[in-house]
């Protein structure tokens, strides 16, 4: 009986132990590239250091501003190093690319009104985007995507990140909003092809001519404003290089690239600038600038 007793407070004081005793639960955290920042992130965008100089304006994803656009990780937008072929003692160059967001992202979390509010008459806007826009349109990590193509179509969605009701449009419907929010501020916008990913197929770089590089050339020829094919451009250069220099010019497997490779992208940029019919920045490159041949495979 004793002994049964015994047992019995030995059973009891488990039990108690185990309901009184935090449980040690495992917290699976989806692995977020530290390219892109955060949601709630401080993100520290440049603005206009003398506003009585006209501003070239860089707006789009990780390609153009990696991360805080300090080379960490050895990764590197082309907008960085794109500085080098202006003179900024007649033009600011002001890169307030985001990490990680698509078209469609970049306008709900509030960051292209940010840089609409910034913007006067006379200044110039680049935009690149595409990488992230293929994403889900609700997923409860990023909600990024858009739907493809140029047209009408919508799709009503309960945003989990932003916690709001979202009529979703397609990528072509937010490259026109740039345009024409643009416009309105008498500033010029220049649409871009997304820069190409290191991908091959019988010994030549793929091209997204059919996708995003073609929707965004689309979205330039209906509203009649500058289109940049910068796929198209370095897509060529890589080309020429071939794999094995071409390997050196990226810091992961296939998308961001290091400072060699960001500074080829950035030139290319200047050429397809200069390839334009109307090149609004011809008066303000540098030495550097001047020097880079226009594109002249369009």
């Amino acid at each position: 009986m004793v002994k049964l007793f015994t047992d019995l407070s030995i059973y009891l004081s488990l039990v108690v132990v185990s309901m009184t005793s935090p449980v040690q639960v495992q917290q699976v955290v989806p692995t977020v590239s530290p390219t892109d920042p955060g949601l709630h992130e401080k993100l520290g965008l440049p603005k206009s250091a003398d506003t009585r100089l006209p501003t070239l304006f860089l707006v789009g994803d990780s390609t153009v501003r990696n991360g805080h656009g300090d080379g960490a990780n050895g990764q590197w937008g082309w907008g960085e190093p794109l500085v080098i072929f202006f003179d900024t003692s007649k033009i600011n160059l002001v890169n307030r690319a985001i990490g990680g967001r698509s078209s469609r992202t970049y306008i709900t979390e509030g960051h292209w009104a940010d840089t609409l509010a910034l913007m006067k008459a006379g200044d110039i806007v680049l935009f690149q985007f595409g990488h992230n826009d293929t994403g889900p349109l609700d997923d409860t990590f990023r909600a990024r995507g858009t739907l493809p193509g140029v047209g009408d179509e919508s799709r009503e969605i309960e945003n989990p990140i932003l916690k709001m009701h979202e009529t979703v449009h397609t990528y072509g419907w937010y490259m026109a909003k740039y345009v024409t929010d643009t416009l309105s501020k008498g500033a010029i916008p220049i649409l871009c092809s997304p820069i190409p990913r290191k991908t091959w197929k019988d010994e030549k770089i793929v091209r997204n001519a059919d996708t995003f590089g073609g929707w965004a050339r689309q979205v330039a020829l209906q509203q009649h404003v500058g289109f940049i094919d910068l796929n198209e451009i370095i897509a060529c250069r890589y080309d020429l290089l071939g794999e094995e220099k071409v390997e050196l010019l990226f810091a992961d497997p296939h998308t961001h690239t290091s400072r060699a490779g960001a500074e080829l992208n950035a030139e290319c940029v200047v050429a397809g600038l200069k390839s334009l019919a109307h090149d609004p920045v011809d008066r303000y490159f540098s030495a550097k600038g001047k020097a880079v041949a226009d594109y002249a495979g369009d």
